[in-house]
C-alpha cells in the first residue's frame, strides 16, 4: 500500500536529497563565496542517487523486504556522503582561515533519520503481515 507512513518518510528523504542540496549551501569560504553541492560533481551525483533510491523504494511498496534493504543501502550512501562532506570542509584547497559551515551539511543526517523512521515503519508492517498470516 502506497498511501503508508514510509512512503512519507521516503518522500521527504528523496526531498531533503534531491531539492535542498539547490537551496542550503554546505559551506561559505573564508571569502564570503557560498558553496553549493552541485559544484562538486561527486557530491553532487552522490545525493541524487540517494533521491532515486529514496523514489525507487517507494514504488516498491509491494515488495516490503526489498524496500527494507534499499532503505539500509541508502542509509549507507548517506553515511559515506557525510564523511566525504566532512573531509571535503575540512581539506578544502587554498584556505587558510576557518570557513563557516553551511546547513547543508547535516542534510544527509536528515535524510538518514526520515530512512531510518521508513526503516522502521516498513518493518512494522512486515510484522503485521508475519503475525497475520501465523493466525491464519
Amino acid at each position: 500500500m502506497i498511501q503508508r507512513i514510509q512512503t512519507l518518510y521516503l518522500a521527504l528523504a528523496a526531498v531533503v536529497s534531491g531539492i535542498l542540496i539547490f537551496v542550503f549551501s554546505m559551506w561559505t569560504t573564508a571569502s564570503g563565496e557560498l558553496l553549493f553541492a552541485q559544484q562538486n560533481m561527486t557530491m553532487l551525483l552522490m545525493f541524487l542517487v540517494s533521491a532515486l533510491i529514496s523514489i525507487v523504494a517507494i514504488l516498491k511498496f509491494k515488495d516490503r523486504k526489498s524496500q527494507f534493504v534499499l532503505g539500509r543501502l541508502n542509509i549507507i550512501l548517506n553515511f559515506v556522503l557525510l564523511g566525504f562532506i566532512v573531509y571535503q570542509s575540512q581539506t578544502l584547497s587554498g584556505e587558510t582561515a576557518v570557513s563557516e559551515k553551511g546547513i547543508g551539511m547535516v542534510l544527509p543526517l536528515v535524510s538518514i533519520v526520515f530512512i531510518v523512521l521508513a526503516n522502521k515503519a516498513i518493518k512494522k508492517d512486515e510484522d503485521l503481515v508475519k503475525s497475520v498470516e501465523r493466525l491464519r
